[in-house]
């Protein structure tokens, strides 16, 4: 089993920043990939980066240039370097991992980007 619990949401103001963390604890031995998923009021969860265990990266188009994703073997963390957010950024965000003993999820942390 795999625990990840994600640190970093808040509320900040357009065209500000956060940086979100999440950790992963437990049977982290294999990782396959780490990343981020997002669910917006009344919307599906959607992707929003994602790092392979090959160290490819993928980004939703609606982040690209803004969000980066990065992670820290070590620490079996994984974060995401929020720039220049916007209101239609706003959600409860995701850590998710696939390792492999499965598929786990965080318990989300909200997003809020108002001014």
């Amino acid at each position: 089993q795999v625990q990840l619990v994600e640190s970093g949401g808040g509320l900040v103001q357009p065209g500000e920043s956060l940086r979100l963390s999440c950790a992963a604890s437990g049977s982290v031995s294999s990782v396959y990939a780490m990343g981020w998923y997002r669910q917006a009021p009344g919307k599906q969860r959607e992707l929003a980066a994602l790092s392979t265990n090959i160290y490819t990266t993928t980004y939703a188009n609606s982040v690209k240039g803004r969000f980066t994703i990065s992670r820290d073997n070590a620490k079996n963390t994984v974060y995401l370097q929020m720039n220049s957010l916007k209101p239609e950024d706003t959600a409860v965000y995701y850590c998710y991992g696939h390792f492999i003993s499965g598929e786990y999820w965080g318990q989300g942390t909200q997003v809020t980007v108002s001014s």
